[in-house]
């Protein structure tokens, strides 16, 4: 298992360039399959998911050929809609195959996705989704079989605006007879980069952003070009990591609209961002200002950065309160920043960050992607030298993410 060694106390200071948003390409990946013919696609990040998706791609018979972060993605000749279950546990995302599959072949056989433990994340709203649709489902020794003569376009009420359930429904249908309208839907800019590809594509797909989404069937889809919008999360978690170390960052690639509330709260904190078309830039104060955060789903503060600005309230003045209103479980981290010296009490889905001045470096191991990054983000301020375990979790979804940091001028290196 690889580790991040990380010297902490470096202030960061520079450019650094946004990849390709994770959970933009991989919805994106699987809808390729829906026009059973070329899709090229840009800015797609190097993360080890992209590459899970790429395994799975290729063995139910799509061709691909990649080059740094570009993808040609051949699926004319798709012989197989089963998605292995080794795959699937592997990786949470894989689950949205599901959508494109039988959008295009009316049947796909799946398991229950794995992914990181951050708490109960159903597929039971996806399945409801899929019924609507005409769809029969029949769970077998730990397999869902999905199979249908047709697809006819309906109203889909989802209990939860749930993104994957939003996008696997809006794939099964894009081929559907008729008219399929989903409210309560999901609205993060990933389910708007969907939207804007399958309409390049000759879907014809609106609505995305609001709380309703409305899909006209078509019969054929058609080859495609596409680049993939900026991962939000990085630079959030970028914009962080040059607040907790004093450090003024500058992002390329970097879309402010879509991180407002991050924004926010980091000029809550005393940090001073400047935002133009070209760049964001934040310039840090001598310490953090303790603010309160609550997790809500888009537009509101992401779920996704919850640890990683967990991490910087640890250092704060003050007393920070965070409530986590997604995913029941997503405070495993906060043991290991302890290690560190963080003065964290947890409640429920209650986290109260009581700030110190000093944090010191050790052996933490990362429980899963984001708790992973904040642990990376507290060692860069720490005093001494941090060793970050188990960092499989942390590739999952950040490209070159000691590379970036080191050209920012962290002392960081992967053992």
């Amino acid at each position: 298992m690889s580790s991040y060694i990380i010297q902490g106390g470096e202030k960061l200071q520079g450019e650094v360039k946004i990849s390709g948003s994770k959970n933009a390409a991989l919805p994106i990946m699987a809808a390729s399959i829906l026009n059973g013919g070329i899709t090229k696609l840009y800015n797609v990040p190097n993360i080890h998911d992209t590459q899970k998706m790429i395994e799975i791609l290729k063995l139910i018979g799509c061709k691909i050929k990649k080059k740094e972060n570009k993808l040609i993605i051949d699926s004319s000749k798709v012989e197989r809609y089963e998605i292995p279950e080794d795959l699937m546990r592997e990786m949470r995302s894989s689950v949205i195959l599901a959508g494109g599959i039988i959008g295009k072949y009316r049947e796909a056989t799946f398991s229950y996705p794995g992914g990181c433990d951050i708490g109960a994340r159903p597929i039971d709203l996806h399945l409801k989704a899929f019924e609507k649709l005409g769809i029969n489902i029949n769970e077998n020794y730990g397999k869902i079989e999905c199979k249908c003569d047709k697809i006819v376009g309906t109203k889909i009420d989802l209990d939860f605006p749930s993104v994957g359930a939003t996008e696997n429904a809006i794939l099964a249908a894009c081929l559907a007879e008729g008219t399929t309208t989903i409210n309560n839907v999901a609205r993060e800019p990933e389910i708007i980069d969907l939207q804007k590809f399958l309409n390049r594509m000759g879907a014809k797909v609106k609505g995305a952003g609001t709380n309703t989404i409305e899909i006209v069937g078509v019969k054929r889809l058609k080859d495609v070009d596409y680049n993939i919008m900026p991962d939000r999360i990085e630079a959030g978690t970028f914009l962080v990591a040059g607040a907790i170390t004093e450090g003024k960052v500058k992002l390329l690639n970097a879309d402010a609209n879509q991180i407002q509330p991050i924004i926010n709260k980091l000029e809550e904190a005393n940090c001073k961002i400047e935002v133009t078309k070209d760049y964001i830039q934040l310039i840090a104060p001598k310490r953090l200002k303790a603010v309160d955060i609550k997790t809500m789903p888009y537009p509101g503060f992401p779920t996704d950065m919850q640890s990683v600005f967990a991490a910087a309230m640890t250092k704060a003045k003050g007393t920070s309160v965070i409530v986590e209103n997604i995913f029941e479980n997503r405070y495993k981290y906060t043991q290991e920043l302890i290690r560190m010296g963080a003065k964290i009490t947890i409640e429920g889905r209650t986290a109260v960050i009581k700030g110190v001045k000093r944090v010191q470096g050790t052996t933490v191991r990362a429980t899963d992607l984001r708790g992973g990054a904040a642990m990376v983000i507290l060692a860069l301020s720490a005093k001494g030298i941090t060793e970050v375990e188990n960092i499989q979790y942390i590739l999952r979804g950040y490209e070159k993410l000691d590379k970036k940091l080191e050209n920012l001028g962290a002392k960081i290196y992967i053992k």
